[in-house]
Formats: structure tokens, C-alpha cells, sequence
């Protein structure tokens, strides 16, 4: 079975590239990039939003800007001994919007999540009141961002030959 990416031709890619690296670009801008009149241009985003491939847009805010300044990332484990463990600690996790990502992991831990919060008081706060009530989790361990040294949005995909790059 192909995989979606299989089945984009070259402009397909650069629209895709381009959208990922600025996606508030107007069509007609899009268009003049890529070689095509608008029309096509439009047509063809279209096609990426209704397979799928281009899942949304956002807005990219930083957010030591609105005042969040502390980033950790959370390493969890389940206490998989109680009933519906991981369905009980999902459903608590997603109700906490401090809480922007949260992966299911192999290795040290069960679950890291990524926390950004106002600020060590409130994220002391959010430890000691919130998630350590969680039932479902058995041990939790901080992680503190220091400080950001990468953070792309754009996927690491070989845009000019269609294929991921290889390790």
C-alpha cells in the first residue's frame, strides 16, 4: 500500500515546504513560488487539507511573550496494576492545558509530557495539587528547559526527491 507521501509530485511537495515554513502566504504569493497560476495552486492545497496531509494551520506564539517562562518535560510512570490504567490517566491529562504534549514512550519511563507554565511557583503548584493526585501515575520525574535550541515545525522529509532522508 502507498503511503500518502508517494503519491505528491514535486509541486506538491514545495507547497508543502513553503505552507510549513510560513503558512499565512497568500495563494497568488504560493502560486509565483511554485510555478502555477492560482487556480491549480488553490486546487491543489485543497486536495493536501482533504487527505489529510495537511492536518491545520496555527499560529506559532511564544510564550515567554504571554508570560509562560517555564517549559519541563514530565517523565511518567503508570501504575499499571489499577483498573484501565492508561484509558483513567489520559482522560485526567487531557483536562490539564498546562499540559501541551504527552506521548506514550519506551524506555525509562511510560509517558512524557511536555509542561509550560507561568512559573516555578505555579508549576510547584500543578506538581504537588494536580498531577501527583492523579491515581494512575506511580512515579514522576522534572525535566527543566533551560533554555530552546531547536524547535522546527518543518517535518524532516527530502522535499526535492520525495523520500525521508535517510539515517
Amino acid at each position: 500500500m502507498a503511503t500518502p507521501a508517494q503519491k505528491l509530485d514535486s509541486i506538491d511537495l514545495k507547497i508543502l515546504k513553503i505552507l510549513q515554513q510560513n503558512s499565512k502566504i497568500t495563494n497568488l504569493d504560493l502560486s509565483k513560488k511554485i510555478g502555477l497560476s492560482p487556480a491549480p495552486t488553490l486546487e491543489r492545497v485543497k486536495k493536501l487539507e482533504n487527505t489529510g496531509i495537511i492536518e491545520s494551520y496555527h499560529a506559532q506564539i511564544d510564550p515567554v511573550a504571554m508570560g509562560l517562562s517555564v517549559k519541563t518535560f514530565v517523565l511518567v510512570s503508570i501504575a499499571w496494576q489499577k483498573t484501565n490504567a492508561l484509558e483513567n490517566f489520559i482522560a485526567k491529562v487531557n483536562q490539564i492545558d498546562e499540559i501541551v504534549e504527552c506521548y506514550i514512550i519506551t524506555g525509562e519511563a511510560d509517558v512524557v509530557m511536555k509542561l509550560v507554565c507561568k512559573d516555578i511557583p505555579t508549576y510547584e503548584k500543578l506538581l504537588f495539587k494536580t498531577l501527583s493526585k492523579i491515581e494512575e501515575i506511580e512515579r514522576i520525574k522534572t525535566l527543566m528547559a533551560l533554555s530552546t535550541v531547536k524547535d522546527s515545525k518543518i517535518l524532516p522529509f527530502d522535499y526535492e526527491s520525495g523520500e525521508e532522508p535517510e539515517e
